[in-house]
């Protein structure tokens, strides 16, 4: 006779989940996006509809008296040609606020993406199922966060005992905007991603919106933003604007005031935080795009350098150093009109004394302890009850 529990499924609804902005009904069950199917529908870029289908601060939501739960899920991982296999994606177990182990899954689509090339294709895979065993019996509050930077399809919830939302804890949604550094690339977990680990220190609900290679000052992405419900907003921009060598000063300078203005339309008075890039050396004062290092690929690593022409930045090009030098600007001419709006330089959270002691290692991302060190520095800059997204009072 088997002596493993009965597991009944609970079917999967949006009461259950935390930090997507909508569920897509597929085949399977249903994908969490970050992005409403209006913007979808806008755009045309593989690189954002692959960001923001890949659900960072995305996470279920249960109260429950389980000691077994299994999430069957259906990931899309992905293999870049030349360069070592990327670690599985992490679902992380909160137990009422706790954390209480991790897994991976096996199985899942595989995207193989050639650097040389630009070329993609996707090999179709099967379902797997992150399982967690051995919980502590009694009602308590669960959280399993999805991975932050591999698709990942909800096929099916199951467990030992009935389950259902989790009540809301009155927090403070906190919504942020930013690039992949805010997506989480190479941070260790979906809980310690920077953005996930100040909300953990702020005790605020997270809404992530950061979009690896994408955030770009996209009208739909502050449309996003402006029809989101939130208390506290933040904007991390800059790096992708240089990476992508995607605008001049010119264009940049406009399309930054009309990205604010869209955000106001829906949070005219909420607390808005303009962040400026962290620290990036090659960037700095050499303009992009920023280009594959093939020398390293042949290596076996994966990593980047500044393709752009210094001289160019006279005429227009933008370096980090010119975004930073502007956004200040502009945060000072509307602040004088908007009195919840502020302003943090990036390199408040990471600059040239943590460089020198944790730099980047494919020259445009942190590591996970970098990580854990800018979400540190965010909370302490911007949650406390002096600071631009102060948390009492609200």
């Amino acid at each position: 006779m088997s002596t493993h529990p009965k597991l009944t499924t609970t079917p999967l609804t949006e009461e259950f989940l935390r930090g997507a902005l909508e569920l897509e009904r597929t085949e399977r069950g249903l994908l969490p996006h970050r992005l409403p199917a209006r913007a979808r529908a806008q755009n045309t870029d593989g690189q954002l509809a692959m960001a923001e289908a890949q659900p960072s601060g995305v996470r279920l939501a249960l109260r429950t008296g389980a000691t077994v739960l299994e999430l069957e899920v259906l990931p899309t991982k992905r293999l870049y040609v030349g360069a070592p296999p990327r670690p599985d994606g992490v679902y992380e177990l909160l137990v009422d606020g706790r954390h209480a182990g991790g897994t991976t899954v096996d199985g899942g689509n595989v995207l193989t993406i050639d650097m040389r090339t630009g070329s993609a294709g996707l090999t179709p895979g099967p379902t797997g199922t992150a399982r967690f065993a051995g919980l502590a019996p009694g009602l308590k509050d669960v959280e399993i966060w999805l991975p932050h930077n591999e698709t990942t399809e909800l096929v099916a919830l199951r467990a030992d005992a009935p389950v259902e939302p989790m009540p809301h804890r009155g927090r403070k949604v906190w919504l942020h905007h930013g690039s992949s550094i805010s997506q989480g690339s190479d941070a260790a977990s979906p809980t310690t991603t920077w953005p996930a680990h100040a909300a953990t220190l702020g005790g605020v609900e997270l809404i992530n919106l950061g979009y690896a290679g994408s955030a770009l000052l996209d009208p739909f992405t502050a449309r996003a933003l402006r029809d989101t419900t939130a208390d506290l907003i933040s904007v991390k921009m800059g790096v992708n604007l240089v990476n992508t060598d995607l605008m001049r000063l010119r264009a940049f300078t406009p399309a930054v005031h009309g990205f604010l203005d869209t955000i106001r339309e829906g949070h005219p008075t909420t607390p808005l935080l303009l962040v400026s890039p962290i620290l990036c050396p090659i960037h700095e004062d050499t303009p992009g795009p920023s280009a594959a290092d093939l020398g390293a690929l042949a290596e076996g690593r994966l990593s980047f350098r500044a393709a752009g022409d210094r001289a160019d930045v006279a005429g227009g090009k933008l370096t980090l150093n010119v975004i930073r030098d502007e956004l200040a600007r502009i945060v000072k001419q509307r602040a004088a009109d908007d009195a919840h709006l502020y302003y943090l330089d990036g390199r408040e959270l990471y600059g040239e004394a943590d460089s020198a002691e944790l730099p980047l290692p494919d020259q445009l991302h942190p590591d996970a302890a970098t990580h854990l060190r800018i979400g540190e520095r965010f909370a302490g800059l911007a949650f406390p009850a002096d600071g631009p997204l102060a948390v009492a009072g609200l």
